[in-house]
């Protein structure tokens, strides 16, 4: 009886043991590799003459899908240190991330440094997605349309370049024009400035050349060309394209149900 009883112990303790040792490996696999199955982060990038509160309506529906969504704050200083910031906002990310950039945000995302694995898609909502040598005010005057130019406030900065602004009375019928005026007056009193030198500065080799993108081109955008969002969207072979009709530069808060969805195909 008694030497039943050992070896039934005997047993059970090489059992429990062996449950161990594979619940250990499983527990290590998993720290191994954290991502797996998970939902990646939506980090939204806000462009010139807005702030991450542009993406708030966006923001809600992401976060109504279960998604956890994270507006950076963009300096708007030059797109090599835009992007170095943006870099170290990643690093502090667990897991796989969604790249969303809107107008000059999408030059920064297109210079991130923290391609692969954790950047699984990047997101171009009227956008530049620059090539290599090529600056954001190139783009934008590649092809005719845009009125930016002609509605800027420059302030001088101690170093001898500009922070650039919209006239208040301008904003809404440039940046705006299907946001209501109480809103859009909100917009342009809060406006966030950005240095001439970066809307001049020649991008660096593009993430979208190895990381799948995909592209929101908003219709009657004035400081975006339409054809200018096009050219982008075709030359870095954009997953899907969705153009919004009548849409504003201001895409983010006047349609967010379109540029969330998209977002949210992008996530997949």
């Amino acid at each position: 009886m008694h030497t039943l009883t050992h070896r039934t112990t005997a047993l059970l303790l090489v059992f429990f043991v062996a449950a161990g040792l594979t619940l250990f490996g499983i527990s290590n696999a998993v720290a191994a590799h954290p991502a797996a199955g998970q939902k990646p982060t939506i980090v939204l990038v806000h462009g010139a003459f807005a702030d991450g509160a542009s993406w708030n309506p966006v923001i809600e529906r992401l976060q109504r899908r279960g998604f956890t969504a994270v507006a950076v704050a963009n300096p708007l200083r030059g797109v090599a240190s835009d992007a170095e910031a943006l870099d170290a906002r990643l690093a502090a990310i667990d897991g796989p991330v969604v790249l969303v950039g809107h107008s000059y945000g999408g030059a920064v995302i297109s210079n991130v440094k923290a391609r692969s694995p954790k950047v699984k898609a990047l997101v171009y909502v009227a956008a530049f997605a620059p090539a290599e040598g090529e600056a954001a005010a190139q783009l934008a005057a590649k092809y005719p349309g845009s009125t930016l130019g002609e509605t800027l406030a420059p302030v001088p900065l101690p170093d001898g370049s500009a922070d650039l602004y919209i006239k208040p009375a301008l904003f809404r019928q440039q940046f705006a024009a299907d946001v209501p005026a109480r809103q859009a007056a909100l917009m342009a009193s809060t406006q966030r400035p950005i240095r001439d030198a970066a809307l001049n500065e020649a991008s660096g080799t593009p993430s979208w050349a190895s990381i799948p993108s995909w592209f929101l081109l908003a219709g009657a955008d004035k400081n975006i060309p339409l054809r200018a969002q096009k050219f982008m969207a075709d030359r870095a072979g954009s997953r899907a394209t969705a153009t919004v009709d009548g849409a504003s530069h201001a895409v983010a808060v006047s349609r967010p149900n379109a540029v969330a969805e998209l977002v949210l195909r992008a996530a997949g």
